[in-house]
Formats: C-alpha cells, sequence, structure tokens
C-alpha cells in the first residue's frame, strides 16, 4: 500500500512539476514577445509545443507570433518563411481539432497576411476562404470577441476596395468591443488580445 501511495504521490509531485514548467515557459515567452523578441519568443514557445503536446496554446502562439510580425514585413523571402512556419504549427493544432473558433480565427489571419502582402494575387484567390473560416468560427463561438471582430474587420477591407458601405462592419465592431469587456479566458494564458485593434478600428469608422 506504501508503495502505491508513494507511486502516486509521486505521479502527482510530475505533473504539477510540468505544469510549473509549463506555466514558467509560457510566461518566459511571452516577456521575450513583449520586449520586441518575436524570433526568441516563438522559438520558445514551438519547444514548449513540443514538450507538451496536450495543449494547443504554445503553436497557437507560434502561428500568431510569425502572422503579427508577416503583416509588417515587405520582403517576400521573410514573408515566406513566417507565414511558412505560423502555418506549420497551426497545421498540428488544427489536425486534432479542427473546430477550435480561436484556431480558425488564426487561419484567417494567416491568409489575411498573403492577401495583405499582395492583394491582386491572393485576394481573389484567398478571400472567400477567409469568409468561410469566420462564418464556421462564428457559428461555433458567436460571442468570442476576436471572432466577432476579425470577421468584421475583413469584411471593412473588402468594403473600402469595393466603394461599398462599411456601416453594417462598424456595428459589429462596436458590437466585438462590447463583447471585449465580458470574454472570460479559459485559463491564463487563452488568447485574450484584440480589444486595442477593435478600438482602434472604431475610431477609422468614424
Amino acid at each position: 500500500m506504501t508503495k502505491i501511495i508513494t507511486t502516486i504521490v509521486f505521479f502527482i509531485c510530475s505533473l504539477v512539476s510540468a505544469q510549473g514548467q509549463f506555466e514558467q515557459g509560457m510566461g518566459k515567452a511571452f516577456q521575450l514577445w513583449g520586449e520586441g523578441k518575436n524570433t526568441e519568443a516563438s522559438d520558445l514557445f514551438e519547444r514548449i509545443a513540443a514538450a507538451e503536446k496536450t495543449s494547443w496554446l504554445p503553436n497557437y502562439y507560434v502561428a500568431l507570433v510569425n502572422t503579427t510580425t508577416a503583416f509588417r514585413t515587405k520582403d517576400k523571402d521573410q514573408m515566406t518563411l513566417l507565414l511558412s512556419k505560423a502555418q506549420k504549427s497551426l497545421d498540428i493544432e488544427m489536425d486534432k481539432n479542427p473546430n477550435n473558433a480561436e484556431l480558425l480565427v488564426m487561419q484567417a489571419m494567416i491568409h489575411t497576411a498573403w492577401i495583405a502582402f499582395d492583394p491582386m494575387t491572393n485576394g481573389q484567390k484567398l478571400s472567400g476562404t477567409v469568409m468561410e473560416l469566420y462564418g464556421k468560427a462564428q457559428a461555433i463561438a458567436p460571442e468570442n470577441p476576436r471572432v466577432v471582430f476579425g470577421k468584421a474587420e475583413f469584411e471593412i477591407g473588402a468594403a473600402q476596395f469595393w466603394g461599398t458601405d462599411t456601416k453594417p462592419m462598424c456595428a459589429q465592431i462596436e458590437k466585438a468591443i462590447g463583447l471585449f469587456a465580458t470574454f472570460k479566458p479559459e485559463t491564463p494564458f487563452s488568447p485574450k488580445w484584440g480589444l486595442d485593434r477593435a478600438v482602434a478600428a472604431q475610431k477609422n469608422c468614424k
């Protein structure tokens, strides 16, 4: 009996230790990202993902770090490198759970980065897919502020391109801002970004 209890205690201690290492690693990766050390942050998230295969979050943040970085580059080779890394990490988690709304938004963002980089080549090819992704995410999580805002922001870009009315999308951005106020992430590391972008977009609507 003592041996069994010792084994259980050892197992629990191992779990607590692993959780502690996961939390410490994630905290460090966020710190690096906050300091503008995007490559270092991405690499650390990637190492955490390799060690902690039960959580979708590390690979999600590999995708997010690289995609947000890609939006700021004009170099095609760098763009391809960043978005390929983002897509590879996202694919791992999408294969496990294709109905995760946050992952669907992330996939839409990767496609949007390609469209923003080369609208003439990628706009017609990927715009329909982006709208399908947001539609699926909205069906799964209609109160998720990143879903509502992401869809509205993408539609505003299309409306401005075609010269159509953006008021309906501006109303959705306002709705998203309200949802950010009440949205409760499942864990301390779950996605909670986007409010600042939504507020900035709302100002542009006026």
